[in-house]
């Protein structure tokens, strides 16, 4: 017997992307390759938080595609996808003003996001 219920994963996000995530206009999230986020797949749902508040929105996880670095992924995935707002060079010093060297080694995730309803 197979579960056809998708998982459900809670993350926080940041308020500039947590509003380009809630408008539809973010289509790519970028995270660590974190172990949590290892058997991260298709169809399974993300529920973005801003920490400290009620707010929430849904997205469901259409591709998953794993990049050496950030600069990588970037470049595979187009920077526009990931925040239209910024550019690049803005977004590369962005990323890793989150996540320092030692994060990135672990490997960068793109995460194909659509949101629900």
């Amino acid at each position: 017997m197979s579960n056809t219920t998708p998982r459900v994963r809670e993350l926080n996000l940041y308020r500039q992307y947590f509003d380009l995530v809630a408008t539809g206009t973010k289509t790519i999230e970028v995270r660590v390759k974190y172990p949590h986020l290892a058997d991260l797949v298709a169809g399974d749902i993300i529920r973005f938080h801003i920490k400290g508040t009620d707010e929430t929105c849904e997205v469901e996880v259409k591709r998953v595609t794993e990049y050496t670095d950030f600069e990588a992924l970037l470049a595979g995935e187009g920077p526009a996808n990931v925040n239209p707002t910024a550019t690049r060079d803005e977004q590369l010093a962005n990323i890793r003003a989150i996540y320092p060297p030692e994060k990135e080694a672990l490997g960068a995730l793109a995460i194909r996001i659509e949101l629900i309803g």
